[in-house]
């Protein structure tokens, strides 16, 4: 890391003396000095931007055509991996250089709208926040046990009952005062009602959602989550029935508080002659995950699990990917040790890179919500997953984080514990290289190939555990061909636990068995069920047949229901690139 550093470093020094030989019309000199920085970091696309335009000076305009060409694949790469990565500021300005350098590129103009769109709702966002002293938890807002199957206990009916004499009102006032007068009036009627809907939605701070009389799917009496309900619901998800959100807030909720009690790091007892499993990478293939309880056995006190993150996103279940192992936590009982965080239950749940606002919105996870339970459902899984315990340690010898090490030696367990976990994931620090980092082949530590966290290397590794006095690293993130990978002279594990990965990767699914006292890992690999012609990433909008279908003008999913999709398409067509490109941008100017 520190030689690729000194590389860009002094490759921008040489484009500073470049750029002094282009003001003093050297421009051979000034090709040359580019030509030197490209060569310490041609990654940059401002040094070939910069060199295509001293060519033109020299009228050289072949070699400036391939330089431009270079600088706008740059960008193009970069504000590509910026957009899959939700960082819409940088990439929009990528996407603008990109637009000046090729103003009647149909696909640049496409993103670079795509782009404005997101950062002027990032703004809007922003201007109406609340501040983090002042904010209200959609939790608080909601009480399951009001939950009835009385008409009078949702208000909802009445609500769009006013909402649409609102609207006539609006069209009435257009006829009689004119457009103009009538869009004044209609803004603050949207707001007054927009205020006067969300309270009246929580209704003195509660919010009510009756379970229909015709309603046949699982149930829960009282506040105990049985084992028939859990096999009930599980029937419902297999032939892909929604549970009602009565049940599915009363899971959520519970679960929210009970994670909120669980310290960052969780510390988890294996007794002697027991044995404990290790889950990767779930994300939404809710089909596979049944068959590990099938070839493993469901969760209980004599065979408890840890899933170590990722549970949504890209798959078309995560939803019920979510819920059911949810479910199975509420089962069993959990205890909880203040004085040396022990915590006893039947399954752990881990946060994984993909329980953040920024993913769900980009991977499919917050489109399922919305579809297959409701708006509010987004804010409260939202808060759950900033619930969810950073890592874990087995029988204070393994250590089971979803991403990898950290950018500093010495960190401790105790550094960990003392994270603040209850936020969204920021773009550096512990908690951040927790959920992002990767291991890499070499020594020392280097640039992360998702420009989020870093890599590090076996040196990294030893050194964490030797000062941790731990055996071994056990962490998820990354799909392999087997399911599995060991690394790092046999003291790192990567595990993954979705087989064929989005439907096309042909990998296998692995998880991890160990038993107690020495912990040695059991690694079994299965392959994928066939779950049914629903598709990968469905509730992405980067779908493809989605957006063919939309150029089309026709309904996605009026026409999934009538046809069947026979031939293949690439469903990572917006992956992460090797490395975030350094920031540029580009005018006919050298910069």
């Amino acid at each position: 890391m520190d030689n690729e550093s000194s590389n860009v470093s002094q490759a921008e020094e040489i484009k500073v003396q470049a750029n002094e030989a282009f003001k003093a019309h050297k421009y051979g000199q000034a090709i040359d000095l580019y030509t030197q920085a490209i060569e310490l970091n041609s990654q940059n696309a401002v040094y070939w931007a910069n060199r295509a335009f001293a060519h033109t000076k020299l009228e050289e305009y072949g070699s400036a055509i391939q330089d431009a060409t270079k600088a706008i694949e740059g960008y193009y790469r970069r504000g590509a991996a910026y957009l899959a990565m939700g960082k819409f500021k940088e990439a929009l300005k990528d996407f603008q250089q990109v637009k000046k350098i090729r103003p009647n590129d149909p696909d640049a103009t496409k993103k670079l709208k795509e782009c404005e769109k997101a950062v002027m709702k990032l703004k809007f966002e922003e201007a109406i926040s609340v501040p983090e002293s002042e904010r209200r938890f959609v939790a608080d807002s909601i009480d399951y046990h009001s939950m009835g199957t009385s008409p009078g206990s949702s208000s909802m009916p009445t609500q769009v009952g006013i909402a649409a004499v609102a609207v006539a009102f609006v069209a009435v006032l257009a006829m009689m005062l004119g457009a103009a007068a009538a869009t004044m009036v209609a803004a603050v009627v949207v707001v007054v009602l927009g205020t006067w809907w969300w309270g009246g939605s929580t209704g003195s701070g509660v919010f009510t959602e009756k379970v229909e009389p015709q309603y046949s799917g699982a149930k829960i009496e009282g506040d105990v989550v049985t084992l028939d309900f859990v096999k009930k619901m599980m029937d419902d998800f297999k032939n892909q029935k929604c549970l009602h959100k009565r049940y599915a807030f009363q899971i959520v909720l519970q679960m929210r508080e009970m994670l909120r009690s669980q310290p960052s790091l969780v510390d988890i007892n294996v007794p002697d002659g027991s044995h404990f499993t290790v889950c990767g990478d779930v994300h939404g293939q809710f089909y596979d995950l049944i068959n590990i309880f099938e070839l493993n056995g469901l969760p209980s006190e004599e065979n408890p699990y840890l899933f170590n993150g990722d549970f949504v996103d890209r798959g078309s279940f995560s939803v019920e990917g979510l819920l059911f192992p949810i479910s199975m936590k509420h089962m069993q009982p959990l205890f909880h040790f203040a004085a040396s965080n022990l915590v006893i239950s039947a399954i752990y749940l881990a946060r994984g890179n993909h329980e953040s606002r920024s993913m769900n919105k980009i991977y499919g996870f917050e489109g399922e919500v919305r579809s297959k339970l409701s708006e509010k459902f987004v804010e409260l899984f939202a808060e759950v997953f900033c619930c969810l315990p950073l890592a874990h340690v087995i029988n204070q010898k393994v250590f089971v984080v979803h991403g990898g090490l950290f950018s500093v030696d010495g960190v401790k367990l105790s550094d960990i514990k003392a994270v603040d976990r209850f936020c969204e994931p920021p773009e550096e620090g512990l908690m951040c290289e927790l959920l992002w980092s990767d291991p890499q082949p070499f020594p020392g530590r280097g640039p992360s190939k998702r420009g989020v966290g870093l890599s590090f290397g076996v040196d990294v590794t030893r050194k964490f555990l030797q000062d941790n006095n731990l055996d071994l690293i056990v962490r998820s993130h990354e799909v392999k061909d087997e399911g599995y990978e060991i690394e790092h002279d046999g003291k790192l594990i990567t595990i993954f636990s979705a087989p064929n990965y989005c439907d096309q990767m042909g990998n296998k699914g692995a998880y991890i068995r160990f038993e107690a006292p020495d912990l040695k890992p059991n690694i079994v690999t299965f392959s994928a069920v066939v779950s049914s012609f629903v598709f990968p990433s469905i509730f992405n909008n980067h779908f493809p047949p989605r957006k063919l279908l939309r150029y089309l003008g026709l309904s996605f999913e009026r026409a999934l229901s009538t046809i069947i999709f026979g031939c293949g398409f690439d469903l990572n067509e917006i992956t992460m690139v090797n490395g975030a490109l350094a920031r540029g941008s580009f005018a006919c100017k050298v910069m």
